[in-house]
């Protein structure tokens, strides 16, 4: 059948309206004519019939078998185009409207932080990323997202699976790059026995792992595996939230330090281990709150180490059941926050309620954040502008910034 994609949906497949209803077709672009076989309401090997003129052709050798990206057959303009609408979209969808800015994205081999899946074989180990929608693992040894450093440690982590992994289980990994070298965390791998235990602090030495968690217990610890924030340095807990990349948490951290200005008293919700809260702390007091415990700790021990920063107090609270409420806001000049995908409704439900003058909003969600910005706007809040920043190159992820202000 002979079709026309009209749009690319919200996880970058086209959509183009077939006998039945909407049909998604993955890798095409909108205004494309395929012909294919349509399942379902899919069109999984489409043949492109009339390309469009955002096409490119896609620069990583990898890309027809790895799921890891689902946009390199779009022009990095079509890309930033197409995600600065979804932003809009999302607004729209609440009846809102603000300035949104142009997108700022991160070049190739810059992520930091990814976590591969791994599975011992009969002459070693493969390691790689999910084929699209599959359990089949592909090898990605000149992946163009990784930093350098993450793809220098490839033969590090294949011998860990080598070591700890099986034929029948996959074994996940997720690598980070640090300023004392990768550090690694380990889950689904053999449970650990004192030989197992020995033979993996082994690895960790002979390949320079900064740190090596299995299973949530660290095997070794050779240096810090630190993050610079601000003038600290942090070592957050094995497998701890990390932004992508330098370059799109550098962008983030211009926009909420340019939202909060000369506030003097700030609060950080979902503080994770400081990516905020420590650079404020050159200007601000800083009360940083965050559900994870251990990241409190890091943030803390960071903050403690670092030479010229104004106070910084941390709670571990979750602020899904128990969000800051008015009483305890009203203390502040600005609030930070950066929940996870679902959004804090029940925190934004509380800022609504207060009277803080300015809130620095980062996502990584755009419907959930147009949900939770038409509550501060219905409450007297003006949404003055919106950033959004690509850390997630070549996919369908989006984030964004955004200042809200008291009317």
């Amino acid at each position: 059948m002979r079709l026309v994609a009209d749009r690319l949906g919200h996880r970058g497949d086209a959509v183009a309206m077939g006998p039945s209803g909407p049909v998604f077709i993955p890798r095409i672009l909108p205004g494309e004519e395929v012909e294919g076989e349509i399942t379902g309401d899919r069109m999984d090997a489409p043949t492109i019939l009339t390309p469009s003129t955002d096409r490119v052709r896609a620069p990583c050798p990898h890309y027809r078998t790895c799921g890891g990206c689902s946009l390199q057959h779009a022009s990095d303009d079509f890309v930033a185009r197409w995600k600065r609408e979804v932003v809009v979209t999302a607004l729209a969808g609440q009846g809102l409207e603000a300035p949104v800015g142009e997108v700022q994205t991160s070049p190739a081999f810059t992520r930091r932080r990814a976590t591969l899946h791994g599975r011992r074989t009969k002459g070693g180990a493969l390691l790689g990323f999910h084929a699209r929608a599959s359990d089949t693992l592909v090898a990605v040894p000149h992946c163009l997202l990784l930093t350098p450093s993450l793809k220098a440690a490839f033969p590090a982590l294949e011998a860990l699976v080598k070591a700890g992994g099986s034929r029948t289980a996959e074994v996940s990994l997720t690598v980070t790059d640090t300023l004392g070298g990768p550090d690694v965390a380990v889950t689904g791998g053999k449970p650990l026995d004192p030989v197992l235990h020995g033979q993996l602090a082994q690895l960790a030495e002979r390949f320079g792992l900064s740190r090596l968690a299995w299973e949530g217990e660290v095997i070794a610890l050779r240096n810090p595996p630190a993050q610079a924030f601000g003038p600290a340095r942090v070592s957050p807990p094995p497998g701890a939230f990390l932004q992508a990349t330098a370059a799109g948490e550098a962008a983030l951290l211009a926009f909420v330090r340019r939202s909060v200005g000369p506030a003097k008293r700030v609060a950080d919700l979902f503080a994770g281990s400081g990516t905020f809260a420590l650079p404020l702390a050159e200007n601000a007091e800083v009360h940083a709150v965050e559900g994870d415990a251990a990241m409190t700790v890091a943030l803390d021990r960071g903050w403690r180490a670092a030479p010229g920063l104004k106070r910084v107090t941390t709670e571990a609270r979750d602020l899904f059941r128990r969000p800051l409420e008015p009483d305890e806001l009203k203390r502040f000049d600005a609030v930070v926050i950066d929940p996870p995908r679902a959004g804090a409704e029940a925190q934004v439900k509380a800022l609504a309620r207060a009277s803080v003058p300015v809130i620095a909003m980062v996502s990584c969600n755009p419907v959930t954040f147009a949900r939770d910005a038409r509550l501060l706007i219905a409450a007297g809040y003006v949404l003055e502008e919106v950033e959004v920043v690509d850390q997630f190159r070549w996919s369908a992820h989006v984030e964004l910034a955004a200042r809200f202000t008291r009317r």
